[in-house]
């Protein structure tokens, strides 16, 4: 059976922006080795793999090496799907079933926005390595369940950082997020997300990462409802609204390319 492959850019409203994602509707799951292949061949940060389940889908993320617990943009772009090709009538909820538990998505207007778990950080001792492997000195180092998160003193320094990825990659953890105010008002907070250690050196928007930012920058700034950017070079826009234990994300998506799998 031939199968729609759909590749989307999450967190922007322009193609090639943002984070693209490969989403595979299945009609049936289909073994490990098979995913682990496709999104192999995709060679995105992520591809998304939805079996239909209940009221909603089962829903998995594959980087081209790993498989990982919690994904933002390729849930973004999967319910971007849905809706836009008719699996789902616009006015309906998208429910998805991940190894994070039950994640959300609500049309709002030309915005998607997802309901998470809040997944906020802890102090932490910097890892002997990661300064000289991100070439900058941390003025905040914590660490939730997947990630260290490290605050800068500037925007500027966090646009500018040029990691060694080599250096990175021996830090144990899912990824490393650096953020630090915005230096426009447009924005709240910057932040970037490496991932080497994952397969993925930088990845373009990440989602699941303002599961943390959004608590941190909340806290530090007295907000409940913050604009954020990822500052890789596609870049991205994120809006976060802090509800308790859980996160509302906000992000626009389009699709880039529709293919075949033969």
């Amino acid at each position: 059976m031939r199968l729609t492959i759909y590749q989307v850019d999450a967190f922007t409203n322009q193609p090639f922006r943002g984070n693209p994602a490969a989403v595979c509707i299945l009609p049936a799951a289909r073994d490990d080795a098979w995913m682990r292949d496709i999104a192999r061949e995709m060679n995105l940060s992520e591809t998304a793999f939805l079996v239909p389940q209940g009221d909603g889908y089962n829903l998995r993320w594959l980087t081209p090496t790993v498989e990982v617990d919690l994904c933002g943009h390729a849930t973004l772009a999967s319910a971007h799907v849905l809706w836009e090709a008719g699996f789902l009538a616009p006015e309906h909820t998208a429910r998805f079933y991940t190894r994070s538990g039950l994640l959300t998505a609500e049309r709002k207007d030309d915005w998607i926005e997802m309901d998470f778990p809040a997944e906020p950080d802890k102090p932490a001792p910097a890892p002997p390595e990661l300064a000289q492997a991100l070439g900058a000195t941390p003025r905040y180092v914590g660490m939730n369940r997947f990630d260290y998160l490290v605050e800068l003193d500037s925007d500027e320094l966090v646009r500018g950082l040029k990691p060694d990825f080599t250096r990175l990659g021996r830090i144990s953890a899912r990824g490393v997020i650096v953020s630090s105010r915005s230096a426009s008002p447009e924005y709240d907070f910057v932040s970037r997300f490496f991932a080497p250690q994952s397969g993925v050196n930088e990845d373009p928007v990440t989602g699941s990462a303002h599961c943390c930012l959004g608590p941190f920058w909340g806290a530090r700034l007295g907000k409940n409802e913050l604009i954020a950017y990822q500052a890789s070079a596609r870049g991205g826009v994120v809006r976060v609204c802090l509800a308790g234990p859980r996160v509302k994300l906000g992000g626009q998506a389009v699709t880039v390319v529709r293919m075949e799998l033969l």
